[in-house]
């Protein structure tokens, strides 16, 4: 188990200790549930009673936050920190494992020998796959892809012909990455549907996230293209020659159609949806089950079916709620303004 003292982790995050700095903790916890020998972590500084409760020895800590007998750690950014610690204390060596002889290898395949291949693999033709790559059971990957440095594509990923990974990409359980796109052409005599080929790939840059059953298909044409840092949550949908940008996230069960480009640090909140060849410009923000039709401008804040401004959305919803009792309130005064016609008519007579 990896152990580092406060001022190594103090450095790492920016941060400074106060108190005992060559206290060495193992790992991160919860504040309640971290125990002797362990590091906490506290977002707000109102909560500062709560440590006292607590079995852990250290805590990460926002600037404001008042001294304390436990060492503190305090830092501008608590979370942003506490992700980093917590990364750094659960690091392994990589450890190749090699390939498993129960793997199926293609022919003409570039495979690094620091590699970790499980049971069950297996590998199509002339696939080229880099160093530190972990591989669990399960996982196809097709003829002609291209797999960097340090990926790891968890049990039961497919990752189909022609589709290219860079660095440090992670692939969880069940993910599909190049999957034929939703693309077809109806004959309006007959009403049968004639699929178009999808002969595009997929291309997922360094750092890249993707979780469980989520797919992201296969271009038409070119390239579906998944830009460095983007996290996927699980159950996502990323339609055919999609562009999505840099550091954008994606919640849970959101989609999107094809030809549609996201910019740089876009959020689609869980159940999301957007319409295929739209442009969302940097920092747009979609709120959960919202749908967006149009092209958004830089940093709009969206809610709502069909989408728009999410304070106006808000303000809607509200509304919305009260519509049976202002229904209600509309015909009675309907009611009040036809007996004030009728009493004017009959003085008028």
């Amino acid at each position: 188990m990896k152990t580092a003292s406060l001022a190594e982790l103090a450095a790492l995050v920016g941060g400074t200790v106060s108190g005992h700095e060559e206290l060495t903790v193992s790992t991160l916890n919860s504040l309640e549930l971290a125990e002797a020998g362990q590091l906490t972590f506290i977002n707000n500084s109102k909560f500062a009673d709560r440590l006292a409760t607590s079995k852990a020895s250290a805590c990460i800590v926002p600037l404001d936050f008042s001294e304390s007998q436990v060492p503190l750690i305090k830092v501008g950014n608590v979370d942003l920190a506490a992700a980093c610690i917590h990364n750094y204390l659960l690091a392994e060596e990589f450890l190749p494992t090699g390939i498993h002889e129960r793997a199926v290898i293609g022919s003409l395949c570039t495979i690094s020998e620091l590699i970790c291949i499980g049971p069950l693999v297996s590998i199509g033709d002339r696939v080229r796959i880099g160093d530190r790559v972990r591989i669990e059971p399960g996982v196809m990957i097709g003829d002609d892809v291209q797999i960097g440095d340090d990926c790891i594509l968890h049990a039961n990923v497919v990752v189909a012909k022609g589709c290219i990974l860079g660095q440090r990409v992670v692939l969880h359980h069940g993910a599909v990455i190049g999957s034929d796109g939703f693309g077809f052409a109806t004959d309006p005599a007959t009403g049968e549907h004639v699929s178009k080929p999808q002969i595009g790939i997929v291309q997922i840059d360094d750092d890249v996230q993707i979780g469980a059953n989520s797919c992201v298909d296969r271009a038409a044409f070119g390239v579906t293209w998944v830009k460095r840092g983007v996290r996927i949550d699980n159950l996502v949908m990323v339609g055919h020659n999609c562009v999505i940008g840099e550091h954008s996230i994606l919640v849970g069960q959101a989609g999107i159609a094809g030809s549609t480009t996201l910019g740089r640090n876009v959020v689609l909140a869980a159940g999301a949806g957007v319409s295929g060849h739209l442009y969302l410009e940097d920092g747009v923000i979609i709120a959960a089950k919202a749908g967006v039709h149009n092209n958004q401008k830089k940093g709009a804040v969206l809610g709502g079916i069909p989408a728009i401004d999410v304070k106006k959305w808000g303000k809607a919803a509200a509304v919305f709620s009260r519509l049976p009792e202002l229904f209600k309130e509309l015909r009675r005064l309907r009611k009040d303004v036809d007996q004030l016609r009728d009493s004017s008519s009959q003085k008028s007579e």
